[in-house]
């Protein structure tokens, strides 16, 4: 059966850098720890999680699903890690859904540096865009606006 819909891709990497006032491995733990993840990811106003597994290892999965509160499709996030050093690194792959079209294909780096008292987070995602969903700007002003929620959570 030939699809109808016009498809395309759109390939992108970003890098962002933020430096938090919280030692690695509590910035790191906000990544790994389920409790210290949902503190700030997913916490969107407007929208409500309703299913969320962490399986955090590598190998291990995490699958994120949101729906808006008034209604609409919902978000789905899979993720799988690929490599994990304790403190110091996490790569991952992730794919992302709203209701039944994928969005995106990604592999995301986060890297943890200590800076006297202070974390230094680098992450940088590769991604492949489909079909107009999504594009790698709107992505990396996303991955923006979480990483500055994480920052509210490391500080309250």
């Amino acid at each position: 059966m030939k699809s109808t819909r016009n498809r395309s891709v759109e390939h992108g990497a970003f890098t962002i850098e933020r430096t938090y006032d919280a030692a690695p491995e509590r910035v790191f733990a906000a990544f790994a720890q389920k409790e210290a993840k949902a503190r700030w990811f997913g916490t969107e106003e407007g929208w409500a999680v309703t299913e969320w597994e962490l399986d955090f290892r590598e190998g291990g999965r995490e699958r994120h699903v949101s729906h808006e509160q008034k209604g609409g499709p919902g978000f789905r996030l899979d993720v799988e890690y690929l490599d994990i050093v304790e403190g110091e690194r996490i790569v991952y792959s992730y794919v992302m859904h709203i209701g039944d079209d994928k969005l995106s294909v990604s592999l995301t780096t986060l890297e943890f540096a200590k800076q006297g008292s202070r974390t230094q987070l680098k992450l940088t995602e590769h991604g492949a865009f489909f079909d107009g969903h999504d594009q790698v700007r709107k992505r990396e002003a996303g991955t923006q606006a979480l990483l500055d929620v994480l920052g509210k959570a490391l500080s309250g």
